[in-house]
C-alpha cells in the first residue's frame, strides 16, 4: 500500500458503510423474529395433523434453522466491516503522525513515500544538518504503517471473501458453519496456549488485524512481548509498555526503602555479625539498584536519535523475575539480512545489559563493513538464568540445560517471523553462554547458519560434528590471556594419560588448575570445564583470529570483532 492510498481513505464513507450495513442485519433479524410469531409458532398451534403437515414442519424447522445460520453469517459481516474500520483508522492515525512529524523536520513526504527536504545551508527553509537522520527515521516508522494498512486491507479482505463464498455456495445457511464460523470470531483474541509452536503463534497472529493485535497489545503486554513466534514490531510495543511500568514499579519500592538501617557489631567490636534488618535491606536496595540501571540503559537505547550509523533498536523480551531477563535487537531482525544471537555468560542480568548491547551494536557495525549491502541485526539475548559467580555457579552445567528449551524457541521464533526471503542466522556465545548454545545444539538443534564460541569453557560436546551443523560453519576462538584456560574438567582423571596429565602440572578438581593456552593448531588437546575447548584444533571447527594479549573481555575489537563481523554477514 502507498502512502497516498492510506491518505485518501475515506473513514466516513467506511463508517457509513458499516452502519448501514448492522442496520440491514438488524432488519433482518426482526423479520425473522416475525416470520417466527407470524407463521410458524401459529402453525404450531393450529392442530394440523397428518403426513403432510408433518413434512411441513419439518421443512419449516430446516428453513428455520438456515434463516437463524443467515443472520449469524450477516453479524459476523457486520464485525468485519467493523473491525476494518477500526484498523484503518489506527493506520491512518499513525500516518498522520509521520506527517506531522515530517513537517516539523522540515522534510516533506511525497506520496510514494519518498522524502525530500532542503539542504541548502544558506536558504530560510534549510531542513537542518540532521535532517537525512531524521528521514531516515520516519522512513522506517512510515514502512510500519504502510505494512500495518496493508495487513489490515488483505485479512478483512479475506474475511469478507469467507462469507461472500459462504453465500454463493450456500454453505453459509447450514448451522454448523456459521457456529464454526461464530467461535472463530470470538476465539481469535484468545493467546495460543504454552504447547503452541512459534509457528502456530505467527500462523495466529497473523490472522488479527492490526487493531486486534493492538488490544491484544494493550491488554496483555508482559504475555505478547515475550512471545516467540509474535513480529518483532509487536513485540517491542508490548514490552515497552512493560519496561515502563517495572520502572515505575521499581523505583517506587526503591523509594520506599528508607535510609540504610545501622550495623551492628558484636560486644567488644572483635567480631563482625550484621544485623538482618541491614542485610534484607542491602541486598534488596543492591536488587533494585541493579534493576533500575539495566532499564534505564534500555530506555536510554531505545529513545536514541536514529542515525545511519546508529540503528534503531526493538525490546523483544523483558521481565523482572529473579536477576532480570532481556532481549534486545539493534535493527529489526524480521526484515534484516543478516541476524545475529549473541548470548552473554556469567554475570549476565538485567543490570549487565549496557555492555552487551554496546557488543551488538559493535557487531553490526563490523557486519556492515564486511558488507555494506546488506542490513544486520544484533541481538542481546539475555532471557536465561545465567550464573551469576565464577564458582561455583559457572562450574554447574544446570544454567545451561535450563536455557535450551528457551533458546530453541527464540531462535525458531526468528526463522517463523522473518519476512521475505530467509536470512542469514548466527548465533555467537561468550563464555558460559558458549555453552549455553552449545547445550541447544546439541540437545535440540537450532535453526541457524553459523555458530560462533568465543572465550569458552567448553560447550557440551568433543566435536564440532556433534552440534548439528556443518563443522565449516562452526568457529571458535580464545584470547592468550584470556583467564577461561583455567575452567578444568570436573574429572580431570578422564583426561589423564600414563598418569600423568596432558598438561604435565597436576590437576585439582572443579575450576583452579591453569592449563597453558594451547593454540588452535597446537598438538595438545585441551579439555575445560563442559568438555574439549572449541578454540582447540582437535575440536573441528574453524579459527577466529585473536589478536595478542586478548582477555577474556576483548573480543569485540581488532582482528576478532573483524572475524566475527564477516562470519555475521556470511562473508
Amino acid at each position: 500500500m502507498e502512502t497516498k492510498t492510506l491518505d485518501d481513505v475515506n473513514l466516513n464513507n467506511l463508517l457509513t458503510a458499516r452502519f448501514a450495513y448492522e442496520s440491514l442485519a438488524s432488519a433482518f433479524a426482526k423479520h425473522i423474529e416475525a416470520w417466527q410469531t407470524t407463521v410458524v409458532d401459529r402453525l404450531e398451534r393450529s392442530r394440523w395433523t397428518g403426513s403432510t403437515a408433518d413434512q411441513v414442519h419439518a421443512d419449516l424447522r430446516v428453513f428455520a434453522g438456515k434463516l437463524k445460520a443467515a443472520d449469524q453469517e450477516l453479524v459476523l459481516v457486520g464485525s468485519a466491516l467493523a473491525e476494518a474500520h477500526r484498523s484503518i483508522a489506527l493506520a491512518q492515525s499513525k500516518l498522520i503522525q509521520v506527517m506531522d512529524d515530517a513537517k516539523a523536520a522540515g522534510i516533506t513526504v511525497k506520496p510514494d513515500g519518498s522524502m525530500t527536504w532542503n539542504n541548502d545551508r544558506d536558504s530560510s527553509g534549510f531542513a537542518g544538518p540532521g535532517a537525512a537522520n531524521k528521514a531516515e527515521a520516519l522512513s522506517l516508522r512510515l514502512r510500519d504503517v504502510l505494512s500495518e494498512a496493508d495487513h489490515a486491507d488483505q485479512e478483512i479482505s479475506r474475511r469478507l471473501r469467507h462469507f461472500v463464498d459462504n453465500a454463493t455456495s450456500g454453505t453459509g445457511l447450514d448451522n454448523a458453519t456459521a457456529e464454526a464460523d461464530r467461535k472463530a470470531n470470538q476465539g481469535r483474541l484468545d493467546i495460543p496456549d504454552a504447547k503452541a509452536t512459534p509457528e502456530q503463534v505467527k500462523a495466529w497472529w497473523n490472522g488479527l488485524t492490526p487493531g486486534e493485535q493492538e488490544q491484544l497489545v494493550q491488554n496483555h503486554p508482559e504475555e505478547i512481548g515475550n512471545r516467540d513466534g509474535i513480529p518483532a514490531v509487536g513485540r517491542d510495543e508490548a514490552n515497552r509498555l512493560t519496561l515502563k511500568r517495572e520502572h515505575d514499579r521499581l523505583q517506587s519500592e526503591f523509594d520506599k526503602l528508607g535510609p540504610e538501617p545501622v550495623e551492628r557489631l558484636m560486644p567488644g567490636e572483635v567480631v563482625y555479625a550484621e544485623s538482618m534488618e541491614h542485610m534484607q535491606w542491602r541486598e534488596k536496595h543492591a536488587d533494585l539498584e541493579d534493576k533500575l540501571k539495566g532499564i534505564n540503559a534500555i530506555q536510554s537505547r531505545l529513545d536514541d536519535t536514529v542515525t545511519l550509523d546508529h540503528p534503531r533498536s526493538y525490546l523483544l523480551g523483558f521481565d523482572t523475575e529473579g536477576k532480570g531477563h532481556a532481549i534486545v535487537a539493534i535493527n529489526n531482525p524480521d526484515t534484516a539480512d543478516n541476524v545475529v544471537t549473541y548470548v552473554p555468560g556469567t554475570g549476565a542480568r538485567l543490570g549487565s545489559i549496557p555492555g552487551d548491547i554496546n557488543r551488538s551494536d559493535d557487531m553490526v557495525a563490523a557486519a556492515g563493513q564486511a558488507d555494506s549491502t546488506k542490513t544486520t541485526s544484533s541481538i542481546t539475548w539475555v532471557g536465561y538464568d545465567a550464573p551469576q559467580t565464577i564458582f561455583p555457579q559457572a562450574a554447574d552445567d544446570s544454567y545451561a540445560d535450563g536455557a535450551r528449551d528457551k533458546l530453541h524457541s527464540f531462535e525458531t521464533g526468528l526463522r517463523a517471523t522473518h519476512e521475505g526471503l530467509p536470512s542469514h542466522n548466527t548465533i555467537l556465545g561468550h563464555s558460559y553462554g558458549s555453552t549455553t548454545v552449545g547445550y541447544a545444539l546439541r540437545d535440540r538443534t537450532l535453526p541457524v547458519d553459523d555458530v560462533i564460541f568465543v572465550g569458552s569453557p567448553g560447550v557440551g560436546v568433543d566435536n564440532a560434528k556433534d552440534l548439528h551443523v556443518d563443522p565449516n560453519h562452526v568457529y571458535a576462538g580464545r584470547g592468550d590471556a584470556d583467564a577461561i584456560e583455567w575452567a578444568l574438567p570436573e574429572n580431570p582423571a578422564d583426561y589423564v594419560r600414563d598418569g600423568v596429565s596432558e598438561w604435565g602440572t597436576k590437576i585439582t578438581n572443579g575450576f583452579g588448575a591453569l592449563a597453558p593456552y594451547s593454540g588452535f593448531h597446537a598438538e595438545a588437546d585441551n579439555h575445560l570445564a563442559f568438555g574439549r575447548d572449541p578454540a582447540n584444533g582437535h575440536f573441528g571447527g574453524q579459527e577466529i583470529p585473536t589478536d595478542p594479549g586478548t582477555e577474556h573481555s576483548d573480543y569485540w575489537q581488532g582482528s576478532s570483532l573483524h572475524a566475527m563481523g564477516k562470519i555475521i554477514a556470511g562473508k
